[in-house]
């Protein structure tokens, strides 16, 4: 069975247009091309597209994307993984939802008996709220300038700014995963290129001296978000990652 690109808009609320564009580069071709001109799509491109929709609401770039579907192998194991990630944050949203809800009562609720607000268990106020990540702790906790710098660099930045180093930030974590995959040693020139690009990037924000990229790369692995970040481009890519940044900061800013 097929179904015609209006279809296909229609029900994934994917404009035609972008349909077009995503065929023009390659990113989710046609089954086929009707006499008429019209593209037509079958279950296996349906399936691409809403992989390709589940990655956009990840943030990664079309380029990023591509590379990724191209890689992967098994779908159903990528949609298992895209499933429980979504699963995770819908648990994570009700629960802020509740909290804000409570909060909400007990304020109208000391409003109403002209009284102040008394919350009953001061902890309920904060469930459901994301803890900073492994890295970001600990570079708040050792190195406050740092944290201080950080912070002030990433409030300058626009929109464009932020979008433009998240693309280069998952392009270079892509084309790691493909020196893994490929078997290459992290102590090769070409991965320590990769690493340089990462430590590159950092500087944009902080200097980190080698005990503090060494510890960067082990929160990679130790906080489960970030590694996470790294094992739906490939598993064990954090691991690979923080392993290259060890022999990175051993040789380069001992």
């Amino acid at each position: 069975m097929a179904w015609s690109i209006a279809e296909v808009a229609r029900m994934s609320k994917v404009t035609s247009r972008t349909l077009r564009h995503y065929d023009e580069i390659g990113l989710l071709p046609p089954a086929w091309i009707g006499s008429n001109g019209h593209r037509y799509y079958e279950e296996a491109d349906l399936l691409r597209l809403q992989q390709i929709l589940l990655m956009r609401e990840l943030d990664l770039g079309l380029r990023e994307i591509q590379a990724v579907l191209d890689t992967q192998l098994d779908q159903v194991v990528v949609l298992r993984e895209h499933h429980q990630r979504l699963l995770t944050e819908r648990d994570r949203l009700e629960t802020l939802a509740r909290t804000v809800g409570r909060t909400i009562a007990e304020l109208e609720e000391g409003r109403d008996n002209g009284k102040m607000t008394k919350i009953n268990k001061p902890e309920n106020l904060f469930e459901g709220f994301q803890a900073p990540s492994e890295a970001e702790a600990e570079v708040r906790e050792r190195w406050p300038q740092a944290w201080e710098q950080s912070r002030q660099a990433a409030e300058a930045m626009t929109s464009e700014d932020t979008e433009r180093w998240q693309r280069e930030v998952t392009a270079q974590m892509i084309r790691m995963a493909e020196f893994m995959v490929a078997g290459t040693p992290v102590s090769d020139p070409a991965v320590q290129a990769e690493v340089d690009a990462n430590y590159q990037q950092i500087c944009r924000f902080w200097t980190p001296n080698a005990a503090a990229y060494k510890g960067v790369g082990q929160a990679y692995v130790n906080d489960p978000q970030m590694r996470a970040n790294f094992d739906k481009i490939a598993e064990g890519l954090a691991v690979y990652q923080r392993d290259a940044m060890t022999v990175y900061a051993d040789a380069r800013l001992s």
